[in-house]
């Protein structure tokens, strides 16, 4: 698997170094460093880094979520780290995921799987109001995937994935299906089998730019450089608006050498993303 630089992850992320740095140092990520004494970070950091970023944005603030992913890190073995837990958002708290438990870093109060079915039943939209349900016949691919959904949205992965391989088993063309399973199967570290379902995903869908875009990135994982470009040209071509597709170019048409092309792209995903940062 390949590692990202700090400027790579900061760009990606959407946060300034120094913030990459201080999450580094403070154990929330466990990336290594190279001869040159400079961290090195895994696709798994990354994950975490963004799922940090997106906690702080759902009004619990900067400080209090840096302040519970302390308290986690202080109470798990020096050996575990810190993505090796699911750190969730709840109300206004945040809660440790463990099997069918939850746990209240700041106040170590512990919920059990009913109360985690309430929050399943209840997810919350970007804005921090409920969601609307759809109301959907119980045993179709529909229900399923809308359970995967909001299963995946506490991060219950593994009952998520058992609720999208059974939407696939009732509708094999359900393409969003096949792609957050992969995703899921790619976070863990499938890569064979998340490869396999997003290629699924552009059998049905050939004009899918995240199905394309994710499966550059599990092909890049697997050292395949050059199928990884074409999937990401594909993704661009599908959406052009698509900035980790531009920035992934740019990466790569630079390690080939290929100076015009990286700057072209690197420019897209500036522009695209020039609000972000």
């Amino acid at each position: 698997m390949r590692a990202y630089s700090t400027r790579e992850v900061a760009e990606l992320v959407g946060e300034s170094q120094q913030r990459v740095r201080s999450a580094a140092r403070a154990g929330f990520v466990a990336p290594l460093k190279n001869p040159q004494g400079h961290f090195r970070f895994s696709f798994q950091d990354l994950v975490l880094l963004r799922s940090t970023k997106a906690l702080e944005q759902q009004n619990l603030g900067v400080r209090r979520t840096w302040r519970a992913l302390r308290a986690v890190r202080a109470m798990l073995p020096e050996n575990r780290p810190l993505s090796s837990v699911r750190v969730v958002a709840a109300a206004d708290r945040l809660l440790v995921r463990e099997n069918n438990t939850a746990w209240d870093p700041e106040s170590g109060q512990t919920l059990f799987e009913f109360a985690l079915d309430d929050a399943a039943r209840s997810p919350a939209s970007p804005s921090g109001h409920p969601a609307a349900a759809k109301v959907v016949a119980t045993d179709t691919a529909e229900y399923w995937f809308e359970r995967g959904l909001r299963l995946d949205r506490i991060e219950a992965s593994d009952d998520a994935a058992a609720a999208y391989r059974r939407a696939l088993e009732l509708d094999s063309g359900h393409v969003n299906a096949h792609i957050n399973l992969g995703r899921l199967m790619h976070t863990a570290r499938d890569y064979r089998t998340a490869e396999s379902l997003y290629r699924e995903a552009l059998q049905l869908d050939p004009d899918h730019p995240v199905a394309a875009f994710n499966l550059g990135v599990v092909l890049e994982d697997q050292g395949d450089l050059h199928a990884a470009i074409s999937c990401y040209q594909q993704a661009v071509l599908a959406d052009p608006d698509l900035p980790d597709a531009h920035y992934n170019l740019a990466r790569l048409h630079e390690f080939r050498g290929e100076q015009m092309l990286a700057a072209r792209h690197m420019s897209r995903f500036q522009t695209l993303t020039r609000n972000e940062l």
